[in-house]
């Protein structure tokens, strides 16, 4: 049986069946006029299946170098973290000693203070835009504010209160306070970050839930800060429980609600 040639060949210039074109490609030619492929037409795109999301990429990359901080600040001053957490939990009989010992590492206290300034910031960033009180419209430009504002706030309470130890004789009462302040600032810096990722990120039932929830916590914290300073300057000045709610809501209360009204005034 005699088997045909089953390769193309280049048609002749007088073929019926195929007039070539000298001025396109032969295999151009042979392409166009394939029986089973198309290849005349113009291509089909097709779209990826990948999903990407815009808008919050800058957010995710600050959560994560804040997460990224807290461990190298944890790996870098483990000792002072740990007594940090001794002292507050009380956990020692050594209380005096541990804090002498926190009082005389001013570098990780500072770096820690900061730590606190910039997640509380963006935790306050983040309540203001649920909260849509948004007086500055760049995210960013409104966490510095809150950042600054966090500085101000605390910078002016620890000049306040050196300066009323000094006016009243009660330096160390002053000192015991400011270390408490400072060290529950601390806490809360470091306890509301899971909460960053969480208010970030997510959206409807979970959202509110970690809001609540980050409320709870903070307010927790604040509360057995006052505990904390009331039973702590008991032991080294005679006052009564009025008084202590006196300085509460002169330097605690009396102050936020001013910020609030200028605020309001002024945005």
């Amino acid at each position: 049986m005699e088997m045909t040639d089953s390769m193309s060949k280049r048609p002749a210039p007088g073929d019926t069946l195929w007039n070539s074109v000298i001025d396109i490609p032969l295999q151009d030619q042979v392409l166009r006029r394939h029986p089973f492929f198309n290849f005349n037409t113009k291509p089909v795109a097709f779209r990826s299946d990948v999903k990407q999301f815009h808008g919050k990429e800058i957010l995710f990359y600050v959560v994560i170098a804040l997460l990224m901080l807290f461990a190298l600040l944890k790996l870098g001053f483990a000792k002072y973290f740990n007594d940090l957490f001794r002292v507050f939990f009380r956990t020692t009989l050594k209380q005096r000693q541990i804090k002498e010992q926190l009082i005389q590492t001013p570098l990780p206290s500072l770096i820690f203070n900061g730590f606190f300034v910039a997640s509380g910031g963006l935790y306050a960033n983040l309540v203001l835009h649920h909260y849509d009180f948004t007086p500055v419209d760049n995210f960013w430009l409104q966490y510095l504010y809150c950042c600054l504002g966090l500085s101000i706030i605390y910078l002016v309470k620890y000049v306040g209160l050196k300066i009323c130890g000094w006016l009243f004789n009660m330096q160390q009462a002053a000192d015991s306070y400011i270390f408490i302040v400072f060290i529950i600032n601390k806490i809360i810096g470091i306890s509301v970050l899971p909460f960053l990722a969480l208010l970030s990120f997510t959206d409807g039932t979970t959202h509110v839930v970690s809001l609540v929830v980050s409320w709870c916590l903070v307010g927790s914290l604040f509360l057995y800060r006052f505990i904390l300073g009331y039973a702590t300057i008991r032991n080294e000045v005679r006052f009564n429980l009025f008084h202590f709610f006196l300085y509460l809501c002169a330097f605690e209360i009396a102050p936020l609600l001013l910020i609030y009204r200028l605020l309001l005034f002024f945005l």
